[in-house]
């Protein structure tokens, strides 16, 4: 029989949970009408600011970064649109039955991405691909895969490939300047990134883009100084040349003689920037800017200075080099053959290292130091190019005979084919040294008197001389164009001394002497094949550069037939 104070006891509990719920759901009703139509400003403002911590984000707006062009304006380095694939594996872990079409579109392979995902499946950010471009970033979307998930960034695309590589440089896969001007300028070209608020899911898809905080603003664009129709001239006539000569690595410097600016800066072994997979380090360098060499010969215009300056010598003033060699110290010095007595404009022409020798030895090596330094050697050039090469020039407390021999004709001193190049604006300018520039000038520039216009005049006749027949430097001569350059050809340092049988191979030299508008430094590294002089590597990649950038500088020629400047400049003819 059933206790009646039992079922009374179970009524009683049933009515006081029942009325425990009703308070609850009736203190819940309240409220939400509280929260809703009773709270203040303040706390519905609380409320929203709740909701948006949870499902808005402010994200980071890419900024795009600066074109870097020519001096004409052609491109080249350029950022595209891509799109980076990322994923969260703590939501893609659970989804693994979409890796195998995910792998696929992405092209990574299956096995390893699986085991990616599974490893990390504790992290919260890892990054599937980079850089897709949009087309291949839509197919990635139409999987709408758990977890994965889109970001905008842009893409360094370089035109004119391996032919600037070394000048431009290039960036990293996050776009920041690696080498080259890419990095001395990172600042200017890169842009500043804006802001937007963004509307997430809980599982952090995006569901809309809501505002814009702070739009991103684009980096600054750089102009170069290089021409790129010079650039390609330059690099194509040195790439044969290192070809024909098994040569191991070489330069080519071409400078507006007139403003300092770098038209063209080529360099090989160089590097394709679009494609950095197989990049050997030592292709990286800029050799223009940053390698040094001894300059041989090419420096004896300077040294000349120094003896015209001094008040001893004239161009006419006779030397006798006979027999044709001479012993200073424990070294003798030779030269090719006796030439007998000659004239200091010969002892150029010919380039005499008897005749050197004795001009050196009548003047105080710190006269002859002096107008190398004047000239931009031993000095940095001010490019500002990252590991910009400032070479050696000796000043020693004592100087002995040797070394002031081997001094005045390019031993015992280093320079990068940049500060060569620019110490030859001395003779374009009529004693005047131009300061060099990697961007574009659009006003006139200043520059330092090194010697006076006289002797810088004299001294560029005599190295018109090296050009003609007889001279060094014939195979540099350019039909039609009035050219004066110097050759140069210098063993090798090695341990103990010098090499036997590795030269650097060099021919500097300006065009047309009439009016110069270019300087062109050919450096040729350790060259084979049976040839080595400067006159015979160099000089003829010299006269390439020379005839092709005049003709697309507008250049007129200046020479007819065997007439010289000066006469057709006199109306002589």
């Amino acid at each position: 029989m059933t206790d009646p104070s039992n079922n009374s006891t179970a009524s009683w509990r049933f009515h006081v949970v029942w009325a425990g719920l009703l308070c609850l759901a009736v203190l819940l009703i309240a409220r939400l009408l509280g929260l809703q139509v009773l709270e203040s400003e303040r706390g519905r403002e609380f409320l929203l600011e709740q909701g948006d911590r949870r499902a808005v984000r402010t994200e980071q707006i890419v900024a795009h970064r600066g074109m870097i062009a020519d001096r004409n304006g052609e491109p080249l380095a350029i950022s595209t649109p891509v799109v980076s694939v990322w994923a969260d594996p703590t939501i893609l872990s659970q989804h693994l039955d979409s890796l195998p079409m995910l792998s696929t579109v992405i092209g990574i392979d299956q096995s390893v991405f699986q085991a990616r995902v599974k490893r990390m499946a504790k992290r919260r950010f890892i990054y599937l691909r980079r850089h897709l471009t949009p087309v291949d970033a839509d197919r990635v979307k139409a999987l709408k895969v758990p977890g994965v998930y889109f970001q905008q960034e842009y893409k360094r695309y370089y035109p004119a490939g391996e032919v600037a590589a070394h000048i431009v440089g290039f960036t990293n896969i996050d776009d920041k300047g690696q080498e080259g001007l890419e990095l001395t300028y990172d600042g200017h070209l890169n842009g500043v990134p804006g802001k937007k608020r963004i509307l997430k899911d809980l599982h952090g898809s995006l569901i809309r883009e809501l505002d814009q905080i702070q739009p991103a603003k684009p980096g600054e664009n750089l102009y170069l100084s290089i021409d790129l129709r010079v650039q390609y001239v330059a690099y194509k006539a040195l790439k044969k040349a290192i070809k024909l000569h098994h040569a191991s690595s070489g330069s080519v410097v071409v400078l507006d003689s007139r403003t300092g600016e770098l038209l063209a800066a080529a360099n090989q072994p160089s590097f394709n920037p679009n494609n950095r997979n197989r990049l050997d380090p030592a292709a990286l360098r800029n050799r223009v800017v940053t390698d040094v060499f001894e300059p041989g010969s090419t420096v004896k215009p300077l040294t000349i200075v120094a003896a015209l300056e001094s008040g001893k010598f004239t161009p006419d003033t006779m030397i006798n080099t006979s027999p044709g060699h001479i012993r200073v110290g424990k070294k003798t010095l030779l030269d090719p053959v006796n030439y007998g007595t000659i004239d200091v404009s010969k002892i150029i022409k010919k380039s005499s290292q008897v005749g050197t020798t004795k001009i050196a030895l009548q003047l105080e090596p710190e006269v002859v130091r002096n107008v190398f330094y004047k000239a931009g050697l031993g000095q940095a050039t001010g490019t500002g190019f990252p590991g910009e090469g400032v070479g050696v020039l000796p000043n020693h407390r004592r100087w002995s005979d040797i070394e002031r021999a081997t001094f005045s004709f390019g031993y015992g001193l280093s320079v990068t084919p940049l500060q060569l190049a620019q110490s030859y604006t001395v003779f374009a300018n009529h004693g005047v040294k131009k300061p060099v520039s990697l961007l574009r000038r659009d006003t006139g520039v200043e520059g330092v008197a090194v010697t006076s216009p006289k002797v810088a005049d004299d001294i560029l006749t005599m190295m018109q001389s090296v050009t003609e027949k007889g001279g060094t430097g014939t195979r540099a001569a350019v039909k039609g164009y009035s050219v004066a350059g110097k050759s140069g050809t210098a063993h090798k340092a090695a341990r103990g001394g010098y090499s036997e049988n590795e030269y650097t191979a060099v021919f500097a030299g300006l065009a047309p002497v009439s009016d110069p508008r270019i300087i062109v430094v050919v450096v040729v590294n350790d060259p084979k094949a049976g040839q080595h002089y400067g006159g015979q590597v160099s000089a003829p990649v010299f006269a390439d550069v020379v005839e092709n950038t005049l003709g697309l500088l507008g250049s007129s020629p200046d020479q007819i037939g065997d007439y010289k400047p000066a006469q057709l400049m006199a109306g002589r003819i």
